[in-house]
């Protein structure tokens, strides 16, 4: 099953006879009200006694500023041509490499490093200070590369916080589409039906999508319904394989595929509630180190982690 988003005025039109797979929502578009605290909560709490404390914390300032930002920065605009064009064409309607942006993502950056300079260390101060003086196509074109995935053209110290500028906009974005996902026939779920980006990692939550999995998109923060014991890459059914660095009733596992060689991991509210999607995934590296030695390849892109290369 594909899923599209449609435009409101076609769904009426377009309505069918209900089925069991029509019950579950395809597509959940994220809170802006409280994703990001929830995040820097998390992200806090993941880095007490952390390996990685210092970095997680300095993630959860990120995320905090991206809240401050989306607060003060708020985004309106029509989103109707953008659908029409998408439902048109069988694309995402914000499909990150062909939506055309506006400076508003340029407030949002400069609004992140107003918040961050103040607490951030000492060695990211030149960044923050670089990205600052870059002229509005210098920051265009750096923010394209990071689109295309061609993330040495950027470097992995600018890369967050250009991101998290980027991923914001798209957020705003996305919690303005008028129009409603409906699942249909066919496959390609491996990426974001709202921007077309990849995933950062998978749920499979509580309450009232309880055991569904969803994957969640590194750019837009949306989720996407996908089934479970299902490659969310490559689609295979045949040779999944499901890997945890504690035990079976790990809150966070690494589902391998065979088939394609890749891993995507997979986080489970049951085990526990708090878990979050892009902390718990930037908290297991040592997951990752285990699936790299295994031969697998990842999936998928934590906006605070990206290649150097």
């Amino acid at each position: 099953m594909s899923i599209r988003i449609v435009p409101k005025e076609q769904l009426g039109a377009q309505r069918e006879k209900s089925t069991t797979a029509e019950t579950i929502p395809p597509l959940l578009f994220a809170n802006l009200k409280s994703l990001y605290t929830r995040r820097a909560e998390r992200l806090r709490q993941l880095a007490a006694d952390h390996p990685l404390g210092d970095y997680l914390n300095f993630a959860a300032s990120i995320a905090a500023a991206q809240n401050n930002a989306c607060h003060d920065n708020p985004l309106v605009l029509d989103l109707g041509v953008a659908l029409a064009q998408g439902a048109a064409s069988g694309k995402p309607p914000l499909d990150a490499s062909l939506y055309l942006r506006s400076e508003h993502w340029h407030k949002l950056l400069a609004s992140l490093i107003a918040e961050l300079r103040p607490q951030a260390p000492e060695h990211v101060l030149p960044v923050l200070e670089n990205l600052e003086k870059s002229s509005a196509r210098e920051l265009e074109l750096m923010a394209s590369a990071l689109l295309s995935n061609e993330f040495a053209k950027v470097g992995s110290d600018k890369a967050p916080f250009l991101w998290a500028a980027l991923s914001l906009y798209w957020a705003q974005m996305a919690s303005q589409i008028p129009g409603k996902a409906r699942a249909e026939y066919g496959e390609h779920r491996q990426f974001c039906p709202v921007c077309g980006s990849m995933p950062v990692s998978s749920m499979v939550q509580i309450g009232t999508v309880n055991g569904l999995r969803y994957l969640h998109c590194n750019l837009c923060e949306s989720e996407w319904h996908v089934v479970r014991v299902k490659c969310s890459n490559c689609e295979q059914t045949r040779d999944l394989n499901y890997w945890s660095l504690d035990s079976e009733q790990a809150a966070v596992k690494a589902e391998s595929c065979g088939d394609c060689g890749t891993y995507l991991k997979i986080l489970y509210q049951e085990k526990d509630p708090q878990v979050e999607a892009v902390a718990d995934d930037l908290a297991s590296l040592v997951l990752d180190a285990k699936m790299e030695e295994e031969g697998f390849a990842r999936s998928s892109i934590n906006p605070f982690l990206f290649p150097s290369e």
